[in-house]
């Protein structure tokens, strides 16, 4: 009798320490948090952040799967073209995508849009057998001030709290691998994008804070491999942000691929309508395909 109670007891155990199995389908909207999100300063549409299913025709099991980060400055999000046909584009080399609605300044600051990001990728990984993903291919992609977000989770991430009573907060929230366009990275230097850097910090940040959550100083060796586009001509979010964080993920011996193209303005997504720039997303495929992210 008392080995058929420990044997339960076991059980029971077990079963706490997983999550509980959620299948998924084609667009679905999933909640990051199902009893409210911390630090939500309301209930509405905005309070609540979320991630959107995208998934490939065919979905095998150990596939691999990316967090996409729409930019917006960090008081809106551009959803479509950073965003759905971003997910559609993954889908078609057989990648799942979850598009992330991340809460936004100004009504919020820092840590909030970061504990997102690090939420979004956490329930990929806790979920990663019932949705068929490969729990170390679970990657990033940002752009603009998504990019910024997208490099923050990869600098800034923990291997989880064992003893969390949530299972999602006991596995990591560091990324396998990360993309970013023509993305927002410092805070600190002149070329910093300040609409961003005040939607998410506020005006008066702590210099401190500012520099810490800027990428070019925040690179480690555990960073994961990085592949990053740029235009020469973006005006609103300088080349010298791109440049900087390559060069820090060099200094790192972190792996990384960096193309700056001379025509083309921010905001571009896929660039689908301009032929020289599109060729971005074909050269992504290619250093996917180097790192064993897509077959």
């Amino acid at each position: 009798m008392k080995k058929l109670l420990f044997c339960l007891l076991t059980a029971a155990v077990a079963a706490i320490a997983q999550p509980t199995p959620m299948p998924i389908q084609d667009g679905q909207i999933i909640p990051l948090w199902s009893g409210g999100a911390p630090g939500a300063q309301g209930t509405d549409d905005k309070d609540i952040p979320t991630i959107t299913v995208y998934l490939p025709r065919t979905t095998p099991a150990g596939m691999s799967a990316i967090i996409i980060c729409p930019g917006g400055g960090y008081t809106g999000l551009a959803a479509n073209h950073e965003g759905r046909q971003v997910a559609n584009y993954m889908n078609s080399q057989g990648v799942m995508a979850f598009v992330l609605k991340y809460r936004l300044g100004p009504k919020y600051h820092h840590p909030v849009e970061l504990g997102d990001a690090q939420r979004a990728l956490r329930m990929l990984r806790a979920n990663a057998a019932a949705w068929r993903i490969a729990p170390d291919r679970i990657g990033i992609l940002g752009f603009s001030a998504g990019g910024h977000l997208a490099m923050s989770a990869s600098t800034h991430f923990d291997a989880g709290q064992a003893s969390a009573a949530d299972p999602i907060d006991r596995v990591s929230s560091r990324p396998d691998f990360s993309v970013l366009g023509y993305p927002v990275i410092s805070l600190v230097e002149p070329w910093t994008h300040m609409g961003s850097k005040n939607a998410l910090l506020g005006p008066n940040a702590d210099p401190e804070l500012a520099k810490s959550l800027s990428g070019e100083q925040s690179v480690t060796k555990e960073t994961p491999p990085t592949f990053i586009f740029q235009t020469n001509a973006d005006t609103t979010v300088p080349a010298e942000n791109a440049t900087y964080y390559y060069l820090a993920l060099r200094k790192a011996a972190v792996p990384a691929e960096m193309h700056i193209f001379e025509k083309g303005p921010h905001g571009v997504g896929l660039a689908m309508e301009d032929p020289a720039l599109s060729e971005w997303s074909k050269l992504l495929t290619n250093w996917l395909r180097i790192h064993a992210i897509i077959k």
